[in-house]
């Protein structure tokens, strides 16, 4: 797809709003996006800047990795919570946990050790809507210490396969030792970034991701490729923060928050929208509990068609 861009010359007030527009960007998809033929294709993706489009994409990555790194380096030991590196807390403004380790009942972290649960800087439990089956294989995108993993691996049994994505060496050793710990076999932790996933198209069955999707710069990017990688009649299901509509501009600029999974969420219409524009159906989003004043977190699920 064509990249997010500002060009004030070809805004129109016949253009469609931003949250549509972010689904809205091949030549092909702009008649659709604007409201009469008179804009000529015109606008689309071209009128307005997004969220994403406002902060380069090499910059987010880069903080979001640091950060995270920072956090495993602390949750394995190799630093402590006082290093001054810009660790991610599991607890909104007034001090209640809103994510993490305190998200997962006993039920919910079955073949997951300990440590791995306790490492969890998710906003939800994907695992426990996602319902897996023996034999099928699962992708955990942004798999930090590897809990979601390892618990997917439990469900999905000996004949199926758990596969952790993540972009950060120090989580990806966490992630390691935990699975070693676990002592289980069918699973597999990969380098690389959620906007290009190193696997074969519809090669996974399931797609989970626990408060990572929101990290990502180009968010259409990202739910390209779960589309591409996904076998007809996969299903996507992941733990995400959802922004309010009106977040405010502060907000979102805010690189810290950003990193702490706030600030570069998606609106609930933004995601369904992206969801759609990649041919995913059956969209559900479900809200679970506040995060913080402008967002909340949400169960977002989707399937990909059967082949006709």
């Amino acid at each position: 797809m064509a990249e997010l861009r500002s060009d004030p010359a070809a805004a129109s007030a016949a253009c469609c709003p931003p949250a549509a527009q972010a689904s809205c960007c091949d030549p092909a998809e702009k008649v659709a996006c604007c409201e009469t033929a008179a804009a000529g294709g015109a606008c689309g993706c071209a009128a307005g800047e997004s969220a994403e489009a406002s902060v380069e994409a090499g910059e987010v990555r880069e903080a979001v990795r640091q950060r995270y790194a920072a956090a495993a380096r602390v949750l394995g030991g190799a630093a402590t919570p006082d290093c001054g590196c810009a660790t991610v807390s599991n607890l909104d403004a007034s001090g209640a946990e809103v994510f993490g380790a305190a998200l997962y009942e006993a039920r919910d972290a079955d073949g997951a050790t300990g440590d791995a649960v306790a490492a969890s800087l998710g906003c939800g439990v994907p695992t426990a809507v996602a319902e897996l089956r023996e034999g099928e294989t699962v992708l955990d995108l942004g798999s930090g210490a590897g809990a979601d993993v390892l618990i997917s691996a439990r469900r999905v049994g000996p004949s199926g396969k758990a596969i952790g994505l993540d972009m950060t060496d120090e989580m990806l050793e966490l992630a390691s030792a935990n699975a070693a710990s676990a002592g289980v076999a069918n699973v597999e932790f990969l380098k690389g970034y959620i906007e290009d996933i190193p696997l074969p198209d519809a090669s996974v069955d399931v797609v989970i991701s626990n408060c990572v999707i929101n990290l990502a710069a180009d968010k259409r990017a990202v739910i390209a490729e779960v589309a591409r990688v996904l076998r007809p009649g996969g299903r996507l299901a992941v733990s995400d923060v959802i922004a309010d509509p009106d977040m405010d501009d502060a907000t979102r600029a805010d690189m810290e928050r950003w990193t702490g999974c706030i600030a570069g969420a998606l609106s609930e219409q933004e995601f369904r929208s992206v969801l759609a524009a990649a041919g995913l159906t059956e969209i559900e989003v479900r809200p679970t509990h506040r995060v913080h004043e402008h967002a909340e977190a949400a169960i977002v699920r989707a399937r990909k068609p059967e082949a006709l």
